[in-house]
């Protein structure tokens, strides 16, 4: 079994190398260097306690000005680690969120190890935009994310210039910056 401190500083690393480092997200950085992300590791053995889970995570959120907490990552290491599955759960993410009016207020990014887009192959680069060391649901406040689209030029190109940035990478940095791809 994987220890907390381990999983914790996979995530780090993925996080300041790959998220901040190749600027994926080019509104990751500031709320990394202000510590303002919450990083929980969940060790549910179910999907419903999962969702419980998120549940209180957003709750947390609603609760706690974004000054001192922008967004939320959970870390989900013993559970949905089959693609198909994770991307399954993911509706009943979207269901929570609904049911809770919380639609408007807060939206989900996710991130997996075995990360694929449609229409694309398992081995594809541009699924490395969204490969992460374990899967990862990232609670997002949309009134956030919005100021910053705001402010940053030409936000529709972000998914296109993270895909030239992953395409890049040779297998070397690759196999550096995504290790737990080659376990």
């Amino acid at each position: 079994m994987v220890s907390k401190q381990h999983i914790l500083q996979s995530v780090d690393a993925w996080l300041n190398d790959v998220v901040i480092g190749l600027n994926l997200c080019p509104f990751a950085k500031k709320p990394y260097v202000s510590k303002q992300i919450r990083t929980l590791i969940d060790e549910s053995s179910s999907e419903n306690a999962l969702l419980e889970t998120l549940y209180y995570e957003f709750k947390h959120l609603e609760q706690t000005d974004s000054q001192q907490l922008e967004t939320t990552l959970v870390v989900i290491p013993n559970l949905l680690s089959d693609f198909y599955d994770y991307n399954q759960f993911l509706d009943e993410v979207d269901a929570l969120i609904k049911n809770n009016d919380w639609l408007g207020i807060f939206q989900v990014a996710s991130f997996h190890p075995q990360y694929q887009f449609a229409g694309t192959q398992p081995n594809d680069a541009e699924n490395l935009t969204n490969k992460a060391p374990y899967p990862i649901i990232h609670l997002l406040r949309e009134q956030s994310m919005e100021k910053a689209l705001e402010r940053y030029p030409n936000p529709e190109r972000i998914p296109e210039d993270n895909i030239h940035s992953v395409t890049r990478l040779s297998d070397k940095q690759v196999q550096q910056l995504f290790p737990y791809l080659f376990k």
